[in-house]
Protein backbone atom coordinates (compact mmCIF):
# COMPACT_ATOMS: atom_id res chain seq x y z
CA UNK A 1 0.00 0.00 0.00
CA UNK A 2 1.48 3.70 -0.69
CA UNK A 3 1.08 6.05 2.15
CA UNK A 4 3.81 9.16 2.29
CA UNK A 5 6.52 10.36 4.86
CA UNK A 6 8.40 13.28 5.71
CA UNK A 7 11.95 13.30 5.40
CA UNK A 8 15.17 15.59 6.42
CA UNK A 9 16.89 15.91 3.43
CA UNK A 10 19.13 18.17 3.96
CA UNK A 11 20.13 21.40 6.88
CA UNK A 12 17.03 23.42 7.03
CA UNK A 13 15.15 21.25 4.34
CA UNK A 14 12.44 18.57 4.07
CA UNK A 15 10.19 17.19 1.92
CA UNK A 16 7.36 14.49 1.73
CA UNK A 17 8.19 11.27 -0.21
CA UNK A 18 6.23 8.51 -0.97
CA UNK A 19 6.08 4.72 1.31
CA UNK A 20 5.34 1.21 0.35
CA UNK A 21 4.04 -0.47 3.63
CA UNK A 22 3.56 -4.22 3.34
CA UNK A 23 0.16 -6.10 4.81
CA UNK A 24 0.75 -6.30 8.50
CA UNK A 25 1.97 -10.13 9.96
CA UNK A 26 -0.10 -11.60 12.37
CA UNK A 27 1.30 -10.40 14.93
CA UNK A 28 1.62 -6.39 13.56
CA UNK A 29 -0.67 -3.56 13.09
CA UNK A 30 -1.00 -1.11 10.20
CA UNK A 31 -2.21 2.56 11.78
CA UNK A 32 -3.50 5.47 9.52
CA UNK A 33 -2.06 8.58 11.80
CA UNK A 34 -4.95 10.80 12.82
CA UNK A 35 -2.33 13.55 13.90
CA UNK A 36 0.98 13.69 14.76
CA UNK A 37 3.35 16.52 16.80
CA UNK A 38 6.78 18.06 16.25
CA UNK A 39 8.72 17.67 19.07
CA UNK A 40 10.27 21.62 18.94
CA UNK A 41 13.67 20.83 20.40
CA UNK A 42 14.89 17.57 19.59
CA UNK A 43 13.18 18.14 15.88
CA UNK A 44 14.86 21.72 15.05
CA UNK A 45 17.85 19.81 15.62
CA UNK A 46 17.41 17.42 13.36
CA UNK A 47 16.36 19.94 10.82
CA UNK A 48 19.34 21.83 11.19
CA UNK A 49 21.34 18.92 10.81
CA UNK A 50 22.43 19.95 14.52
CA UNK A 51 22.83 16.63 16.49
CA UNK A 52 26.26 16.29 17.56
CA UNK A 53 27.88 13.45 16.08
CA UNK A 54 28.83 11.72 19.52
CA UNK A 55 24.93 11.10 20.31
CA UNK A 56 23.16 10.27 17.08
CA UNK A 57 23.40 6.35 17.64
CA UNK A 58 21.73 7.65 21.26
CA UNK A 59 18.90 9.79 19.47
CA UNK A 60 17.51 7.10 16.88
CA UNK A 61 14.06 7.83 16.90
CA UNK A 62 12.51 3.60 17.37
CA UNK A 63 11.18 3.49 13.78
CA UNK A 64 13.82 5.73 12.06
CA UNK A 65 14.92 5.42 8.30
CA UNK A 66 18.17 6.76 7.26
CA UNK A 67 21.03 8.09 9.68
CA UNK A 68 21.42 11.37 10.97
CA UNK A 69 22.14 13.73 9.77
CA UNK A 70 20.45 12.37 7.10
CA UNK A 71 18.65 12.07 4.75
CA UNK A 72 16.54 10.79 7.66
CA UNK A 73 12.77 10.06 8.79
CA UNK A 74 12.41 11.49 12.12
CA UNK A 75 9.69 11.95 14.25
CA UNK A 76 7.95 9.88 17.50
CA UNK A 77 4.51 11.72 18.58
CA UNK A 78 1.71 9.78 15.95
CA UNK A 79 -1.78 9.05 17.44
CA UNK A 80 -3.67 7.32 14.42
CA UNK A 81 -6.52 4.76 14.08
CA UNK A 82 -5.65 0.87 13.52
CA UNK A 83 -7.09 -0.61 10.30
CA UNK A 84 -5.76 -4.13 10.29
CA UNK A 85 -4.63 -6.42 13.19
CA UNK A 86 -5.11 -8.22 15.74
CA UNK A 87 -8.65 -8.37 16.48
CA UNK A 88 -8.80 -6.83 20.00
CA UNK A 89 -6.63 -3.68 18.60
CA UNK A 90 -8.80 -2.96 15.28
CA UNK A 91 -10.75 -0.09 15.54
CA UNK A 92 -8.66 1.41 18.03
CA UNK A 93 -6.79 4.63 18.46
CA UNK A 94 -2.90 4.00 19.48
CA UNK A 95 -0.29 6.50 20.12
CA UNK A 96 3.27 5.23 18.76
CA UNK A 97 6.52 6.98 18.68
CA UNK A 98 6.27 6.82 14.72
CA UNK A 99 7.59 9.97 12.30
CA UNK A 100 5.31 11.47 10.69
CA UNK A 101 3.82 9.10 7.79
CA UNK A 102 0.55 8.87 6.93
CA UNK A 103 0.21 5.58 7.17
CA UNK A 104 2.27 2.31 8.57
CA UNK A 105 2.58 -0.95 9.75
CA UNK A 106 4.65 -1.36 13.09
CA UNK A 107 4.38 -4.64 15.82
CA UNK A 108 1.17 -4.86 17.60
CA UNK A 109 3.41 -4.22 20.75
CA UNK A 110 4.48 -1.14 19.52
CA UNK A 111 1.05 0.89 19.99
CA UNK A 112 -0.59 2.07 23.22
CA UNK A 113 -4.29 2.33 23.15
CA UNK A 114 -5.53 5.82 23.52
CA UNK A 115 -8.07 6.18 26.33
CA UNK A 116 -11.49 6.72 25.62
CA UNK A 117 -12.13 9.73 27.37
CA UNK A 118 -8.52 11.20 25.75
CA UNK A 119 -8.72 13.33 22.57
CA UNK A 120 -6.63 12.28 19.47
CA UNK A 121 -4.95 15.60 19.56
CA UNK A 122 -4.20 15.76 22.86
CA UNK A 123 -2.79 12.23 23.14
CA UNK A 124 0.20 13.18 20.61
CA UNK A 125 1.38 15.00 24.01
CA UNK A 126 1.97 11.13 25.60
CA UNK A 127 5.95 12.03 23.87
CA UNK A 128 6.61 14.81 27.00
CA UNK A 129 3.87 13.71 29.49
CA UNK A 130 6.20 10.30 29.13
CA UNK A 131 9.15 12.35 29.83
CA UNK A 132 7.63 14.30 32.69
CA UNK A 133 6.67 10.83 34.30
CA UNK A 134 10.36 9.57 34.09
CA UNK A 135 11.77 12.81 35.69
CA UNK A 136 8.80 12.44 38.77
CA UNK A 137 9.89 8.68 39.43
CA UNK A 138 13.68 10.27 39.38
CA UNK A 139 12.73 12.97 41.49
CA UNK A 140 10.56 11.30 44.01
CA UNK A 141 8.44 14.51 45.29
CA UNK A 142 7.45 13.97 48.88
CA UNK A 143 4.16 15.15 51.33
CA UNK A 144 4.63 18.75 52.01
CA UNK A 145 7.77 19.43 49.56
CA UNK A 146 8.87 22.86 48.02
CA UNK A 147 9.21 22.58 44.39
CA UNK A 148 10.48 24.71 41.39
CA UNK A 149 10.21 24.17 37.88
CA UNK A 150 12.48 26.22 36.21
CA UNK A 151 11.16 26.64 32.25
CA UNK A 152 7.58 26.77 31.26
CA UNK A 153 8.19 24.61 27.63
CA UNK A 154 6.40 21.53 26.59
CA UNK A 155 8.11 19.53 28.85
CA UNK A 156 8.52 22.21 32.18
CA UNK A 157 4.52 22.58 31.30
CA UNK A 158 3.95 19.03 31.33
CA UNK A 159 5.85 18.50 34.80
CA UNK A 160 4.32 20.78 36.30
CA UNK A 161 0.59 19.77 35.42
CA UNK A 162 1.71 16.04 36.57
CA UNK A 163 2.67 18.54 40.13
CA UNK A 164 -0.34 19.79 40.59
CA UNK A 165 -1.79 16.60 41.54
CA UNK A 166 0.74 16.25 44.58
CA UNK A 167 0.30 17.47 48.07
CA UNK A 168 2.83 19.94 48.07
CA UNK A 169 3.49 23.15 50.23
CA UNK A 170 4.72 25.25 47.29
CA UNK A 171 4.93 24.82 43.79
CA UNK A 172 6.29 27.82 41.50
CA UNK A 173 7.11 27.54 38.12
CA UNK A 174 10.21 30.06 37.02
CA UNK A 175 10.56 31.72 33.74
CA UNK A 176 12.05 34.51 32.51
CA UNK A 177 9.10 35.05 29.66
CA UNK A 178 5.72 36.83 31.37
CA UNK A 179 4.12 35.67 28.86
CA UNK A 180 4.14 31.97 30.47
CA UNK A 181 1.64 33.82 33.20
CA UNK A 182 -1.19 32.77 31.08
CA UNK A 183 0.01 29.12 30.16
CA UNK A 184 0.58 28.76 33.56
CA UNK A 185 -2.78 29.95 34.75
CA UNK A 186 -4.45 27.72 31.96
CA UNK A 187 -2.42 24.82 34.14
CA UNK A 188 -3.44 26.32 37.68
CA UNK A 189 0.41 26.90 38.86
CA UNK A 190 1.92 30.18 40.01
CA UNK A 191 4.66 31.39 37.27
CA UNK A 192 6.89 33.77 38.24
CA UNK A 193 10.02 35.41 37.06
CA UNK A 194 13.66 34.11 38.55
CA UNK A 195 14.34 37.09 40.67
CA UNK A 196 10.92 36.55 42.25
CA UNK A 197 11.35 32.78 42.75
CA UNK A 198 11.27 31.79 46.18
CA UNK A 199 14.46 29.60 47.09
CA UNK A 200 14.88 26.35 50.09
CA UNK A 201 13.24 24.36 47.65
CA UNK A 202 13.13 21.03 48.00
CA UNK A 203 13.25 19.48 44.63
CA UNK A 204 14.20 21.59 41.07
CA UNK A 205 13.40 20.44 37.78
CA UNK A 206 15.47 22.33 35.44
CA UNK A 207 13.65 22.34 31.86
CA UNK A 208 15.03 25.70 29.91
CA UNK A 209 17.87 24.54 28.44
CA UNK A 210 19.91 27.50 28.65
CA UNK A 211 23.18 28.08 30.95
CA UNK A 212 20.64 30.98 33.03
CA UNK A 213 18.27 28.61 34.23
CA UNK A 214 20.58 25.95 35.17
CA UNK A 215 22.41 28.60 37.63
CA UNK A 216 18.80 29.58 38.71
CA UNK A 217 17.79 26.28 39.36
CA UNK A 218 20.79 25.72 41.63
CA UNK A 219 20.05 28.51 43.47
CA UNK A 220 16.77 27.97 44.58
CA UNK A 221 17.64 24.49 45.88
CA UNK A 222 17.84 24.46 49.31
CA UNK A 223 20.83 22.77 51.18
CA UNK A 224 21.55 19.14 50.20
CA UNK A 225 18.89 19.66 47.63
CA UNK A 226 18.36 18.01 44.15
CA UNK A 227 18.49 19.50 40.91
CA UNK A 228 16.90 17.05 38.41
CA UNK A 229 18.21 18.48 35.41
CA UNK A 230 15.80 17.25 31.93
CA UNK A 231 16.90 19.67 29.65
CA UNK A 232 19.47 18.60 26.47
CA UNK A 233 21.47 21.01 25.41
CA UNK A 234 22.84 19.29 22.25
CA UNK A 235 26.43 20.24 20.93
CA UNK A 236 26.46 23.30 23.73
CA UNK A 237 28.71 23.12 26.62
CA UNK A 238 26.95 24.91 29.28
CA UNK A 239 28.86 26.38 31.61
CA UNK A 240 27.76 24.99 35.34
CA UNK A 241 28.18 27.78 38.80
CA UNK A 242 29.97 24.42 40.83
CA UNK A 243 32.05 27.15 42.99
CA UNK A 244 30.88 29.74 45.85
CA UNK A 245 28.46 27.78 47.92
CA UNK A 246 27.64 24.50 45.82
CA UNK A 247 30.11 22.35 47.79
CA UNK A 248 29.35 23.74 50.66
CA UNK A 249 25.04 23.08 50.39
CA UNK A 250 26.08 19.58 49.19
CA UNK A 251 23.76 19.77 46.23
CA UNK A 252 23.11 17.58 43.62
CA UNK A 253 22.80 17.92 39.74
CA UNK A 254 21.04 14.65 38.51
CA UNK A 255 20.46 14.08 35.60
CA UNK A 256 17.01 12.77 33.99
CA UNK A 257 16.44 11.24 30.21
CA UNK A 258 13.22 9.14 28.95
CA UNK A 259 15.36 6.62 26.90
CA UNK A 260 15.44 4.00 29.88
CA UNK A 261 12.96 3.93 32.92
CA UNK A 262 14.05 5.30 35.99
CA UNK A 263 15.81 3.03 38.31
CA UNK A 264 13.30 3.65 40.89
CA UNK A 265 10.67 2.15 38.71
CA UNK A 266 12.84 0.14 36.19
CA UNK A 267 12.32 -3.25 37.85
CA UNK A 268 8.71 -2.84 38.42
CA UNK A 269 7.86 -0.64 35.05
CA UNK A 270 8.12 -0.82 31.60
CA UNK A 271 8.07 1.58 28.94
CA UNK A 272 4.89 0.60 27.75
CA UNK A 273 3.54 0.57 31.64
CA UNK A 274 5.14 4.03 31.69
CA UNK A 275 3.40 5.19 28.42
CA UNK A 276 -0.08 4.16 29.36
CA UNK A 277 0.41 5.87 32.28
CA UNK A 278 1.43 9.48 30.49
CA UNK A 279 -2.11 8.69 28.00
CA UNK A 280 -3.81 8.19 31.52
CA UNK A 281 -2.73 11.41 32.67
CA UNK A 282 -3.96 12.98 29.69
CA UNK A 283 -7.43 12.35 30.51
CA UNK A 284 -6.90 16.08 32.59
CA UNK A 285 -8.35 18.93 30.07
CA UNK A 286 -5.81 21.20 31.12
CA UNK A 287 -2.77 19.89 28.65
CA UNK A 288 -5.14 21.26 25.80
CA UNK A 289 -2.74 24.38 27.08
CA UNK A 290 0.37 22.67 25.71
CA UNK A 291 -1.25 22.37 21.84
CA UNK A 292 -0.43 25.22 19.75
CA UNK A 293 -1.43 26.00 15.76
CA UNK A 294 -3.21 22.32 13.57
CA UNK A 295 -1.20 22.22 9.69
CA UNK A 296 -2.31 19.72 7.23
CA UNK A 297 0.91 17.15 6.36
CA UNK A 298 1.37 18.58 2.87
CA UNK A 299 2.23 21.72 4.89
CA UNK A 300 4.75 19.65 6.87
CA UNK A 301 8.17 21.18 5.14
CA UNK A 302 7.55 24.83 5.51
CA UNK A 303 6.66 24.27 9.18
CA UNK A 304 9.14 22.67 10.18
CA UNK A 305 11.58 24.98 8.83
CA UNK A 306 9.59 27.92 10.43
CA UNK A 307 9.50 26.22 13.81
CA UNK A 308 13.50 25.16 13.42
CA UNK A 309 14.11 28.58 12.90
CA UNK A 310 12.23 30.34 15.52
CA UNK A 311 9.65 32.00 12.78
CA UNK A 312 6.69 30.18 13.97
CA UNK A 313 6.83 30.06 18.13
CA UNK A 314 4.80 26.80 19.23
CA UNK A 315 5.33 24.49 22.57
CA UNK A 316 2.92 21.78 20.31
CA UNK A 317 2.26 21.81 16.88
CA UNK A 318 -0.34 19.40 15.37
CA UNK A 319 0.13 17.80 12.32
CA UNK A 320 -3.34 16.70 10.75
CA UNK A 321 -3.51 14.10 8.42
CA UNK A 322 -6.69 13.37 5.74
CA UNK A 323 -9.67 11.48 6.71
CA UNK A 324 -9.26 11.80 9.91
CA UNK A 325 -12.88 13.52 10.15
CA UNK A 326 -14.12 9.70 9.21
CA UNK A 327 -12.56 8.83 12.58
CA UNK A 328 -13.90 8.57 16.18
CA UNK A 329 -11.84 11.14 18.31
Amino acid sequence: MKAAAYWTVGPGRGEIRPAFIDPPAPDEVQVRALYSAISRGTESLVHRHAVPESVRHLMRAPFQEGDLPGPVKYGYLSVGIVERGPAELRAKRVFCLHPHQSRYVVPAAAVVPVPDDVPSQRAVLAGPVETAVNALWDAAPRIGDRIAVVGLGMVGASVAALLTGFPLSRLEVVDIDPGRAELGARLGVHVVTPDAAAGDCDVVLHCSATEAGLATALRLAGDEAEVVELSWYGSDAPRVPLGESFHARRLTIRASQVGVVSAARRNRRSTTDRLAAALAALSDARFDALLSDVSDFAELPEVMDDIASGRRPALCHLIRYPEEESCSA
